[in-house]
């Protein structure tokens, strides 16, 4: 079970990304200082309380495809499309592009 406080960290962090701009589930664990802490930030991810306004559907997996979304791909897609991230076949068009990088 992962501690309230990474749960916590997360969703503050979720907040940073900008609309219409994706992160990866890697990119968030360096972020928090926790490099090898992937899972554990699509876990905090999926307990998102605040969901959407506390954009976890803003991260995906790090070759661009969606991931998961405890309200399924779907609706993902659909948020990502409403904030102008193109998704296609479950991908990130111009993932490249899209990322956002934490400072």
């Amino acid at each position: 079970m992962q501690p309230v406080e990474f749960n916590e960290k997360v969703w503050r962090a979720l907040k940073l990304i900008p609309r219409g701009r994706i992160t990866t589930y890697k990119e968030m664990a360096k972020y928090l200082g926790r490099p090898g802490a992937s899972r554990a930030v699509g876990k905090a991810c999926h307990k998102n309380p605040g969901a959407p306004t506390v954009p976890c559907h803003r991260v995906v997996k790090s070759d661009g495809s969606l991931g998961g979304y405890v309200r399924g791909a779907r609706k993902k897609a659909s948020w990502l499309k409403k904030e102008g991230v193109k998704v296609k076949s479950g991908k990130v068009e111009e993932f490249k592009k899209k990322i956002y990088r934490f400072m």
